[in-house]
């Protein structure tokens, strides 16, 4: 299926296999879906993963889904993206180097927000990537299952390791950092930037951060493999009952 989705600003068609979306993206929204049910309020679902695999099109893949099916619970995909420290807090601390590692963003007012996700009038912060500086409240929550990715979300370490208890369900991508490298290389050259330089920018950013998230996040509730392809194996899953 080939859909056109707007990640970030930016509109450009996507496409997944029909194989996934029969074998894997309707019966996970299904499950989702009685579990919200049987719940009877917001499901809170995280999808972690590094950078590169995609994580931002997926869940406004999933969000089309979850719309064209009467079936379906509708979905919204939540960015961490809006927790970023502020600029001026980056460049005081010496961290504007390493903006996107996880000391670099506000862990504590991301719990605070989870927090008011059952709220019939919550909010969303969002990042604003004109100003390169996240805006609070940008974003009205509507649906019953909200899905918040991020690279982080399941990290093993202190502090985030307990963020896993704020959330219902829990789903991680991996993906060799072979696979992953000329993604992210193309996605800094379609910002402006140079193959010498985004391969620059990969070296000492990038792989850092997705050597940290492959090897230091904690086990979901369902693991699934990027393929080179575009496609995905499932490592792991526990149903939901």
């Amino acid at each position: 299926m080939n859909v056109e989705l707007d990640v970030n600003g930016l509109s450009y068609i996507a496409t997944f296999p029909d194989k996934d979306i029969r074998d894997l993206h309707l019966p996970l929204l299904r499950m989702l879906t009685e579990f919200q049910r049987r719940k009877k309020q917001r499901l809170i679902v995280f999808l972690a993963a590094p950078p590169g695999v995609g994580k931002s099109t997926l869940t406004s893949f999933w969000q089309i889904l979850s719309r064209q099916d009467m079936d379906l619970k509708d979905l919204q995909g939540l960015p961490m993206d809006g927790f970023h420290r502020y600029n001026s807090y980056l460049d005081e601390h010496n961290l504007r180097a390493r903006k996107g590692a996880p000391e670099t963003f506000d862990l504590g007012l991301l719990k605070d927000y989870i927090a008011t996700l059952q709220q019939p009038d919550a909010r969303w912060p969002a990042y604003d990537r004109n100003l390169h500086d996240p805006v609070h409240n940008a974003i009205e929550v509507t649906s019953p299952i909200l899905v918040i990715e991020g690279n982080w979300l399941l990290l093993k370490e202190p502090g985030w390791q307990e963020l896993v208890a704020l959330c219902d369900y829990s789903i991680f991508i991996g993906s060799p950092i072979e696979n992953l490298k000329q993604r992210l290389i193309e996605r800094k050259m379609k910002g402006g930037l140079s193959y010498q330089d985004a391969e620059n920018f990969f070296e000492n950013s990038d792989a850092l951060n997705v050597q940290r998230v492959l090897n230091n996040s904690q086990r979901a509730d369902m693991t699934l493999m990027l393929l080179p392809d575009g496609s995905y194996s499932t490592v792991d899953i526990n149903i939901l009952d």
